[in-house]
């Protein structure tokens, strides 16, 4: 495949602080053709207007960002519109569900505008509906025809979701469109802002749409269905979310964990009234398997449970089975990189970094952790991509002299781990084993 320039700077500038790029993953994804394509399967069903969740299951270090992060790339060449975001204990409880429509729209993203896609999108759909218009005999420049457009947008917003959409929906696109018509590009601006999730629009800007307060967690699925609409109206195959790192909600309190999980059983029951919209959880066996997590909330445990039959895993179930890196992979992955180095002479780096030296990299790094390939693929590449950078600003140096990749920091989780320890931290609770009721 080809890969710009500027995506090979952003390759190993991420990797150089631990992160999984945002672009160019293609390039060295290996050992997940298979996920992969179970990825695309779901791809197209949600293309096909179907909704559909899917759960990547792995420990630390399985790839379950790069792969999540992946797909997101996959879906946008495939025309879908994306929005990643990650679980957090300080500002995004799953079940507060106007914290995740804010985050979710606030990220949207498509293939020609990375993030922040809202207005793009929405302009994209204007310009549908003035199409539509003047194809059926509207005049575009007759003195109505504006007003004739905001009324379109009206009752395609009712009849895209099935007149369920909250009345204020259709307010601010219809004042959306004629501010922009005005040029007054700020206020319209404010009132996205406002379709976004934001609590920090000023009530004088609201009003010129008619609408008091902001979205609450009762109307924002509405509102999410809403904008999934819009995004599939807008020429865009659908919308793929992606949920990263669900299992931090192992660390939370017990009555938040209780409704977070509550709030993603709601989601997946909810997928069929979603069409077109493709919801992607990341979590650890530790979340699934646990009760403290998934199998503490039966209802959910009972419809995304993992299953093995006879020692084999359907790919095609709701979790998808992430599997630990071996040597092999790990090493294939580096020779990949030394490909892609894009600093200096690459045949310096491409000289220097033969196949035993990346070998003797992948056990450098394992010594801390058992000989456990699995648990450190990030400090394998941030060592790795170091290697080929003092190589290449020091192409005479002695790669025999060079720092020893012990020297270097681990993560909090790595040192959790090489103290043969859980990657996340919480401390067990005799509740623990009750599990959690259903809530609504």
């Amino acid at each position: 495949m080809t890969i710009s320039d500027r995506d090979r700077e952003h390759i190993f500038e991420r990797l150089r602080h631990g992160a999984v790029p945002e672009r160019g993953l293609e390039a060295f994804a290996v050992g997940i053709e298979r996920h992969r394509a179970e990825i695309h399967r779901l791809l197209d069903l949600a293309g096909s207007g179907e909704g559909v969740v899917k759960f990547l299951r792995g420990g630390y270090g399985c790839g379950k960002t790069f792969i999540s992060r992946l797909a997101l790339l996959d879906a946008q060449a495939k025309g879908f519109a994306t929005s990643f975001v990650v679980v957090s204990d300080n500002d995004f409880h799953i079940h507060k569900f106007e914290v995740l429509y804010r985050k979710v729209v606030q990220e949207l993203g498509t293939s020609s505008c990375p993030k922040g896609a809202l207005g793009d999108i929405v302009d994209r759909w204007f310009a549908r509906v003035e199409n539509a218009l003047i194809d059926a005999g509207a005049d575009e420049n007759s003195s109505d025809f504006d007003q004739k457009v905001q009324k379109r947008i009206d009752e395609e917003i009712q009849c895209l979701t099935g007149g369920k959409a909250p009345e204020d929906l259709g307010r601010v696109l219809r004042e959306v469109f004629k501010l922009k018509q005005a040029g007054k590009v700020g206020e319209a601006g404010a009132l996205l802002s406002w379709l976004s999730g934001s609590e920090n629009v000023a009530s004088s800007e609201k009003k010129s749409a008619g609408v008091k307060g902001d979205i609450s967690t009762q109307d924002a699925l509405a509102y999410l269905r809403g904008i999934l609409e819009i995004v599939k109206a807008a020429g865009y195959g659908g919308l793929v979310i992606v949920i990263d790192e669900a299992e931090t909600i192992l660390r939370m309190r017990s009555d938040v964990r209780g409704k977070s999980l509550n709030g993603i059983r709601q989601i997946v029951d909810a997928a069929d009234k979603f069409p077109g919209l493709f919801w992607i959880f990341t979590g650890t066996p530790d979340f699934f398997d646990t009760r403290r997590g998934v199998a503490g909330l039966q209802p959910l445990h009972d419809r995304i449970q993992f299953q093995r039959e006879g020692g084999l895993v359907s790919m095609r179930q709701p979790q998808l089975e992430l599997r630990p890196f071996d040597r092999a992979r790990l090493k294939d992955v580096g020779l990949r990189l030394r490909q892609l180095y894009p600093g200096g002479d690459p045949n310096i780096v491409a000289q220097k970094v033969s196949p035993e030296v990346i070998e003797a990299r992948v056990d450098e790094v394992t010594k801390g952790f058992g000989g456990d390939v699995g648990i450190v693929p990030r400090q394998f590449l941030r060592t790795l991509v170091n290697m080929f950078d003092v190589i290449a600003e020091n192409p005479d140096a002695d790669l025999q002299r060079q720092a020893r990749t012990s020297d270097l920091p681990r993560t909090p989780v790595e040192d959790r781990a090489a103290e043969g320890k859980k990657p996340v931290e919480y401390e067990p609770e005799p509740e623990d084993q009750k599990g959690y009721g259903v809530e609504f």
